[in-house]
């Protein structure tokens, strides 16, 4: 064999192998358009639903929050409300120094018309029981007047005098004693819902 019937013999076999049977077509993939609806349906209402609990969570955690937030200013309010003003020595008049507490508590008392509050004279162990009991008498009604001249009503607010039966110092010096010259507060009603003035 020659060189050019081996070329020859050669480009028919290659020839042969690429020209021959095309290779068969795959049949097209059969596509089942129910299921795929059926799917993209169910994918869409766990979507939905998956939304909803979001949403519901991000509504409970923002009540659980304020919740919070009210009962945390309710209790400031109250610690206001509830602070003590003292006296000095034989004396019912305002001291300066607690002129700032009382107003905090007139606006307290002014935002919430509903509170209503009980003032408590109180007073050392020096002095006769009948001079004490007058004595706190005239420290509540001190602390009322300052109230009412702030402009709360007067019929929300009761005095009472306790004189020097509840110390809140037992001792017999003048720490003791000028812790027990107060008025204290308490709330009598309307302090569950308090507001922020």
């Amino acid at each position: 064999m020659n060189r050019t019937s081996i070329v020859v013999a050669t480009l028919v076999v290659a020839m042969a192998a690429c020209g021959g049977q095309p290779e068969p077509e795959l049949p097209a993939p059969v596509v089942d358009s129910t299921a795929i609806r059926e799917q993209a349906r169910r994918d869409s209402i766990e979507a939905a639903r998956q939304a909803r609990e979001a949403a519901e969570r991000a509504r409970l955690d923002a009540e659980r929050r304020a919740r919070e937030e009210a009962e945390r200013i309710r209790a400031a309010l109250m610690a206001e409300l509830a602070a003590m003003v003292n006296f000095d020595f034989d004396r019912s008049d305002i001291r300066s120094v607690d002129m700032a507490n009382l107003d905090r508590k007139a606006a307290i008392l002014a935002a919430n018309t509903g509170v209503r509050l009980r003032i408590a004279g109180h007073c050392d162990e020096r002095g006769s029981d009948e001079y004490n009991l007058a004595l706190g008498n005239r420290r509540a009604s001190s602390t009322k007047r300052y109230l009412v001249n702030k402009g709360i009503d007067a019929s929300r607010i009761e005095i009472a005098s306790f004189g020097e039966e509840r110390p809140l110092d037992s001792g017999s010096n003048e720490s003791a004693w000028a812790r027990n010259r107060r008025s204290e507060f308490e709330i009598t009603g309307g302090g569950a819902t308090l507001v922020a003035p």
